[in-house]
């Protein structure tokens, strides 16, 4: 594997990290709501759940979440089958 194409691997690595970190604050609004009673706030728990997942998939302010991945895979991918494009 030539340097270029380990680089966009280890990005491709580093950005599903951040992800992957991002999808256990999703697991873990998720269950909030799924273990609501009938007293809790439901909206509020839904509109947090909401919130986290896209944190996940766009990295709020100053991330970039799983569009990270994405765009760190297509360059990666670009790199491995050059005449595919």
């Amino acid at each position: 594997m030539n340097e270029e194409l380990e680089q966009a691997r280890a990005k491709v690595e580093k950005e599903y990290k951040k992800v992957a970190e991002s999808i256990a604050e999703v697991h873990v609004a998720f269950h909030d709501v799924k273990n609501a009673n009938p007293e809790a706030d439901i909206y509020g728990l839904l509109k947090t759940l909401e919130d986290t997942v896209h944190k996940a998939r766009t990295g709020g302010v100053l991330g970039s979440g799983a569009k990270g991945h994405r765009k760190a895979l297509e360059e990666y991918h670009e790199l491995l089958n050059p005449a595919a494009e």
